[in-house]
């Protein structure tokens, strides 16, 4: 059963999230939890591998982890005591059970299962010389590249052929590894997507989001550092920097979206952040109102910010269904058009005659912020004033994250003045780029090494795209970028 929201097609998404344990009995038990708080990071297909001491065990299928990993022949068939899981989104590449990781594989040092977030920016160019020197692949994901490079790698030892593996690749990666010899769990040299490991008792659990540990009840030890391979041996943990070392880049849209707002990231607490997001928002982009009403659930965080920091009113004007789900309905353009309500609608008591504030985290198309204003005005708003806890996004995001080509993207079409003019808003605005930077802590965003890679604000990439440099512009090769999801 697929049930990602048909009708919420205009957010940036995240396209996965991973989970790994090792030295627990019932592993897999604790990874489908694991994978059931990280939800949010993926919901078209969710996968489990565990590793019994002697042979590896493998479920994978579309849909929801509920639904899939809830019966207990499924967990059971998945025996061992280590087991690591992923959830993906789909994009618009192929969806189908091929692409869903962990994906394995059996090379000449034995069992080789790999889960992945991130996306590798150069995997066309590998793959096509791969192919050359006969691989063959069974995917169009670009994790599957890993595997092959492992496999061909010349080096003795299995760390060693992996470390070659990786420093051929570029882009982003977090990456959960289990192989005979132990479990590796490691980030690409800048960071840019996440990945915590915790501890419970003597079993040690890696998660892309904090969150996960706590529903295992594992305690968060630390961040897996930047360019670090951490390896779980027998029960002993060794860490590795094979990479020279640079300024990291983590992606500084986990704060304002991606990750849920009850995690940690960095020693930051997500929710905190978005507050403090909201209330920079109030400073820079004040508006006289008399209700400050959060699109749900993203923007709600920050509208408790803006609330508190400009003194208005703090009210849900719009209430949320959580029950629409693809199966209910095959959108058209019409029904898409009037799906917006069955998953938002207007408080319209409170909101007649009132000065709404609306906040939101992003606007990607605008297709969504358009429906939300009109709802405003059909329930009797007096005027509806739009503020956004991000700055505009002008730019495709090329490292693991599931965006719109640029063409398609509001930011990068129209300026504030004609945006506004899209959604039929009295007014608009968006947090600076310095004021997200102030919310995280920082006096600014630095114009050489900034701290946080926001490329999708900016445009400036932290890190070489080959394949778009060898075969044209980002926007004309990304349906081909985004066949290979991690």
């Amino acid at each position: 059963m697929l049930t990602t929201n048909p009708f919420d097609d205009d957010k940036l998404r995240e396209e996965c999230g991973i989970f790994g344990v090792s030295g627990m009995d019932g592993a897999a038990a604790a990874v489908a939890l694991g994978l059931h708080a990280l939800q949010h990071r993926g919901q078209e297909a969710a996968g489990i591998t565990s590793f019994d001491g002697r042979q590896f065990h493998i479920h994978r299928a579309m849909g929801h982890v509920a639904g899939n990993f809830d019966r207990d022949e499924v967990i059971r068939a998945l025996s061992g005591d280590t087991a690591c899981g992923h959830v993906r989104y789909s994009t618009t590449g192929e969806t189908s059970l091929r692409n869903v990781q962990p994906l394995y594989a059996e090379l000449a040092s034995g069992g080789f299962a790999i889960a992945h977030n991130g996306n590798i920016s150069n995997a066309m160019r590998l793959r096509r010389d791969l192919i050359r020197r006969g691989a063959i692949f069974q995917s169009t994901s670009d994790t599957e590249v890993i595997i092959h490079l492992v496999a061909t790698s010349q080096f003795r030892t299995l760390i060693d052929r992996f470390i070659d593996a990786l420093k051929q690749v570029e882009g982003a990666y977090s990456l959960i590894v289990m192989t005979p010899e132990g479990m590796i769990a490691c980030r690409d040299p800048l960071g840019i997507r996440p990945l915590v490991m915790g501890k419970l008792d003597d079993t040690i659990v890696f998660a892309s989001e904090t969150v996960a540990l706590d529903v295992v009840g594992a305690e968060y030890v630390r961040d897996v550092e930047p360019g670090e391979l951490v390896i779980v041996k027998g029960g002993e943990i060794s860490s590795h920097k094979p990479f020279a070392p640079v300024g990291p880049r983590p992606c500084i849209f986990e704060y304002v979206y991606f990750s849920r707002p009850d995690s940690i990231s960095n020693d930051r607490s997500v929710y905190s952040v978005r507050k403090a997001i909201g209330a920079q928002l109030a400073i820079e982009m004040p508006v006289e109102a008399d209700l400050v009403v959060p699109v749900p659930d993203s923007g709600v965080p920050a509208a408790i910010g803006y609330a508190q920091q400009s003194g208005i009113p703090f009210e849900l004007g719009i209430i949320r269904s959580h029950y629409v789900g693809r199966t209910f309905i095959q959108p058209g353009d019409k029904v898409r058009h009037l799906g917006v309500k069955l998953k938002h609608n207007a408080n319209r008591e409170l909101i007649k005659g009132k000065r709404v504030v609306l906040i939101d985290d992003s606007i990607v198309r605008g297709t969504t912020s358009l429906k939300i204003v009109q709802m405003m005005r059909e329930a009797g708003a007096a005027e509806v004033h739009m503020r956004i806890a991000s700055p505009p996004t002008r730019h495709s995001c090329f490292y693991g994250v599931d965006t719109p080509e640029r063409a398609k993207l509001l930011a990068a079409k129209l300026d504030v003045g004609g945006m506004t003019d899209f959604i039929h808003a009295d007014s608009l605005a968006f947090i600076s780029i310095d004021g997200l930077y102030k919310a995280l802590g920082e006096a600014h965003r630095a114009d050489i090494h900034p701290k946080y890679c926001d490329a999708c604000f900016t445009g400036e990439y932290p890190t070489t795209l080959t394949d778009q440099d060898e075969n044209g512009p980002p926007d004309d090769q990304f349906a081909l970028l985004h066949e290979r999801v991690g």
